[in-house]
């Protein structure tokens, strides 16, 4: 029913949205340049890894050392916008119509966090990622590490039909508020490091 429910809710969005993705694009590939699309590997369910996809928000600019520079240095407001208004999310429906996420489920993170993991926290990879989650109407980047892997396991114990539905809800409220969408000093959140296992 989950699944069901995901393919026709994602290509719903995606097809009545369409003209606004489209826009979004041209600004991105104009503003930015090529790529428009953001693409990196995530894990997803039991940890295997699938490629995610998102619009771009930070310019590709190199330090001296070639390197490229920090994500504060790289973000500019067009990348804040799409992001406080999750715009840059709405590409990521063509991975819930592939079967790699969900709608609704923990947030799909770097793989190079998977073996900084408690035993615990390991279980947010029980359920496919989600494109929203609890801990995203709970808090969003706003909270540490620890509260976020809590409250998505207490997702994976807890997941229903109807918990999906107040989390979507919420999610709306979320992004119209525009709640929670960075934490101190970060463009989004601090780099999980690992904790006390």
């Amino acid at each position: 029913m989950k699944c069901i429910f995901d393919i026709i809710v994602s290509l719903s969005i995606l097809i009545g949205l369409l003209p606004i993705l489209c826009v979004v694009a041209v600004v991105i590939g104009l503003r930015f340049g090529t790529p428009v699309f953001f693409r990196q590997m995530r894990p997803g369910l039991d940890g295997d890894c699938f490629e995610l996809i998102k619009f771009r928000t930070m310019r590709n600019e190199l330090g001296d050392d070639g390197l490229l520079l920090s994500d504060e240095q790289r973000m500019t407001k067009l990348g804040k916008f799409l992001r406080s208004t999750s715009l840059d999310e709405l590409p990521s429906l063509w991975n819930v119509l592939k079967g790699d996420m969900s709608l609704v489920g923990p947030r799909p993170l770097l793989p190079e966090y998977l073996p900084l993991y408690s035993d615990e926290q390991a279980r947010r990879h029980e359920v496919k990622p989600g494109i929203t989650g609890w801990a995203q109407v709970n808090g969003r980047n706003a909270i540490s590490w620890e509260e976020k892997f809590k409250l998505d396991v207490w997702y994976v114990d807890h997941q229903s039909f109807w918990l999906d539905m107040k989390i979507l809800l919420l999610t709306v409220k979320k992004v119209l508020v525009r709640d929670g969408i960075s934490a101190d000093g970060h463009v989004t959140i601090e780099p999980f490091k690992g904790s006390e296992k």
